[in-house]
C-alpha cells in the first residue's frame, strides 16, 4: 500500500485530495480506477470510486497555528509567537473540555481538581510585577489596534519598543498608558504610518504633553533614530475625510514633490504641510473648501494651514497662475 508520507494535500479542506508525487501510483491499488482522498472529519483515507478504506486514522490536517491573535479554536498548537503578548504566545494552558483522553466526562472530584489547577495555572502566568505590567499594557495595545486601524507589524514594533523601555526602567514613576502611547507613536513614526500624537493620546486618554515627554525620553534612552516624516503619506487620509476627489489629491502630491525639491518641507509638520498642499490644490482646481475644514480633518490649526499655504503659494507659483481662496479674494501669483 502506498505510504501517506509520500503524498501532498490539495483541494477542499473538508475533503482533501491526496495526490502522489509519482503520477503512476495515484489510483487506488484495489480497483485501479479511483483516486485516494482523505476525509478530515473521520480521519480516513478512502478511494472515491469503490470506497475502500486504505487507512483508518490519519493525523490532523487542520492548521498548525493561526495567523492572528483573534481565534485560536481551530489551531492545534495555539496562537503564533508574538511580542505583543505578555508571554510571547509560548505559555501553555489547561483546556476547558472536561473530558479524559478517551472522551469520557470527568468525575465531579476530578473536575473540581482540574478547575483549581486551571485557576492557579492562569495566576502563575502573571506572578511577577513585570508580567502584570506587560499584560496590562498589551491588553490596551490590542484595543488601540482596532480603534486606530493599525496592522500587526506596527503592534509588534510597538511591543518591542515598550519591552525595551520596561527593561530600562522607564516605567518607574510614570504611567503605563503614557509609555505605551509613546512607544506606539514611535512605532508609527518608524514604519511611516500617518498617526499623530494627538490621535493616539485621544484614544488612549492620556495628556498629549505628557505623552510627548515620554516619547522624547524613549528616543533619548533607547537611542532610536526616527526617519523624516513624509507628508505624502498624510494626503490620502486628509482627502478621505474631506471627500476631495482624486484629481485634486494627485495635484497635492505634485505640489509636495515640488516643495521637496526646493527644500521647503524640511522642519515642517507633515500633517500641516499635507493639509496646506491639499488646500492649495483645491484652490487651483476650483474646489470650494475652507481652511477650517482642512484644518479639522488634519488635526492642525487654521493658522498652520494658512502660513504653509502662503509659503507654498509664494515660493512655488510666483509667475504661473492665479486662483481664489475661501475669502473670495483673487491672488495674482
Amino acid at each position: 500500500m502506498a505510504s501517506y508520507d509520500d503524498m501532498e494535500i490539495t483541494g477542499d479542506p473538508k475533503t482533501r485530495q491526496l495526490t502522489k508525487i509519482n503520477k503512476a501510483e495515484r489510483s487506488c491499488f484495489f480497483c485501479k480506477k479511483g483516486i485516494i482522498i482523505a476525509d478530515a472529519e473521520t480521519g480516513e483515507l478512502i478511494c472515491n470510486n469503490c470506497g475502500f478504506v486504505l487507512i483508518e486514522r490519519i493525523e490532523d490536517l487542520g492548521p498548525e497555528r493561526v495567523p492572528s491573535n483573534d481565534d485560536v479554536r481551530n489551531a492545534r498548537s495555539g496562537s503564533h509567537y508574538s511580542l505583543a503578548k505578555h508571554d510571547m504566545g509560548l505559555a501553555t494552558i489547561i483546556g476547558t473540555v472536561d473530558k479524559d483522553a478517551f472522551g469520557r466526562p470527568l468525575s465531579a472530584p476530578m473536575k473540581y481538581a482540574i478547575e483549581r489547577l486551571r485557576k492557579w495555572d492562569s495566576r502563575s502566568q502573571t506572578d511577577t510585577m513585570y508580567s502584570k505590567n506587560l499584560r496590562i499594557a498589551f491588553t490596551l495595545l490590542d484595543r488601540l489596534k482596532d480603534s486606530l486601524g493599525l496592522s500587526y507589524v506596527i503592534l509588534e514594533q510597538a511591543a518591542y519598543i515598550y519591552r525595551k523601555a520596561v527593561d530600562k526602567g522607564l516605567t518607574r514613576g510614570r504611567s503605563i498608558s503614557g509609555i505605551l502611547g509613546a512607544s506606539l507613536y514611535a512605532a508609527c513614526r518608524y514604519t511611516e504610518t500617518p498617526r499623530s500624537l494627538k490621535d493616539i493620546s485621544k484614544e488612549i486618554n492620556v495628556n498629549k504633553k505628557m505623552m510627548a515627554a515620554c516619547y522624547r525620553l524613549i528616543l533619548r534612552e533607547l537611542d532610536l533614530k526616527m526617519p523624516i516624516a513624509d507628508p505624502t503619506k498624510c494626503v490620502a487620509r486628509i482627502a478621505s475625510k474631506t471627500n476631495i476627489n482624486e484629481k485634486t489629491k494627485r495635484k497635492a502630491l505634485e505640489i509636495i514633490q515640488r516643495a521637496t525639491e526646493f527644500n521647503i518641507v524640511v522642519g515642517k509638520d507633515p500633517l500641516g504641510f499635507a493639509a496646506s498642499a491639499l488646500y492649495l490644490s483645491c484652490m487651483m482646481n476650483g474646489n470650494k473648501i475652507t481652511q477650517k475644514n482642512i484644518a479639522g480633518a488634519s488635526g492642525v490649526t487654521e493658522v498652520t494651514v494658512r502660513n504653509r499655504y502662503k509659503e507654498l503659494r509664494t515660493r512655488l507659483f510666483q509667475d504661473d497662475m492665479s486662483f481664489e481662496d475661501d475669502s473670495a479674494q483673487t491672488f495674482r501669483i
